[in-house]
């Protein structure tokens, strides 16, 4: 079978209509990658029919009274809650903030829930508490409304927070990942992996000793940044669960094109790379928590970089690859020895709860 047959299988089987095949939810449920994406499409998609849920963008885009607003909301259960460069509070409130800055919105208010379980220490959840009301702080956001609730001891795992964010969106701007093109360019915001190999070591579990902390951080002056240079900018998304190579794998599918990356232009930090060579997984399906991918077109890159080198979270951003016809919806990498190999939807959950 020669390699174009192989790709034209892949994609045949892609375009089958997804299903849940499990009988009960599993971890890679919840992976961001194959089994979310069959999990959300074939059973909630179906349950929800709404336009604004379909286009399965990181934010909802509503109209509200003629404003156009974004609304989004995400649950976080990291384990452990506290890691090197952040905590469960802090990540909460950057992830919310990030899932309305890709969407090209301004953040302007959070909801939180949080989860409880009975013993939980009051002292943790103080810092916790201090280290979102700090994060929204520094990003000009305001935390208004929330809940608690309190599970047994046992029927939970001390602290779990869902965020809801909304923003103001300009009514020009018009983002997705639908909307790529043949001949666009492929840029990252920085090194990807620190979040996800930083909490995957924070656990203690593996004897792997690496100087990182977790990237998490708000992207909104940076996507600002970005839609304020002049740019034509398709699409942009926070690459968290499932990493870079899931956000491009979903373009792909979304836009119906191809990408094609070149992987000695991926930025990825030496000790990440060493870590993840340990634990045996591709950088690309580790979680950030701080860098943003972004489809520009190709005669506006140089625009789009010099915005991103000129913001201090996207001074290491770089052109990763190009957005191509065939074959359409897949992701294919050029090694660095020279050959070409698919980059799939992740399949399992080899790092879970890392957000």
């Amino acid at each position: 079978m020669t390699e174009q047959e192989v790709l034209d299988r892949i994609a045949r089987a892609r375009a089958r209509r997804p299903r849940v095949r499990e009988e009960r939810i599993t971890l890679a449920h919840g992976a961001g990658g194959k089994a979310t994406q069959n999990l959300i499409e074939a059973l909630f998609l179906a349950a929800f029919d709404d336009p604004a849920l379909a286009a399965l963008e990181d934010a909802a885009t509503v109209q509200v009274d003629g404003a156009h607003l974004a609304l989004t909301t995400d649950s976080f259960v990291v384990s452990p809650l506290f890691f090197p460069g952040g905590c469960i509070g802090d990540l909460a409130v950057n992830g919310t903030i990030n899932d309305l800055a890709v969407a090209g919105a301004r953040p302007q208010y959070l909801a939180a829930g949080f989860i409880l379980e009975e013993g939980f220490p009051v002292a943790d959840l103080t810092r916790i508490a201090g280290a979102m009301a700090a994060a929204a702080s520094a990003a000009g956001v305001r935390l208004v409304t929330g809940d608690t609730k309190v599970v047994p001891r046992g029927h939970g795992d001390g602290c779990y927070i869902t965020t809801t964010g909304v923003g103001r969106q300009d009514p020009g701007v018009r983002l997705g990942i639908a909307t790529a093109r043949p001949g666009d360019a492929v840029l990252v915001s920085g090194p990807i992996g620190e979040h996800g190999v930083t909490v995957m070591l924070a656990r203690g579990d593996l004897a792997i000793d690496a100087d990182l902390v977790s990237d998490t951080a708000p992207l909104h002056g940076l996507t600002a940044a970005l839609l304020g240079s002049g740019a034509t900018v398709r699409a942009m998304r926070d690459a968290t669960r499932g990493g870079v190579a899931t956000v491009l794998n979903e373009l792909a599918t979304a836009a119906g094109v191809g990408v094609v990356l070149e992987e000695e232009a991926v930025p990825v930090r030496p000790a990440v790379r060493g870590a993840a060579e340990l634990l045996g997984i591709d950088p690309l399906y580790i979680a950030c928590e701080g860098r943003l991918v972004a489809v520009v077109d190709s005669a506006s890159q140089e625009q789009a970089l010099t915005a991103l080198w000129e913001h201090p979270l996207g001074r290491d951003a770089a052109v990763i690859g190009r957005v191509v016809a065939d074959p359409p919806g897949m992701v294919l990498l050029h090694t660095g020895f020279g050959g070409t190999r698919v980059v799939d939807l992740l399949v399992g959950d080899p790092l879970p709860r890392i957000c």
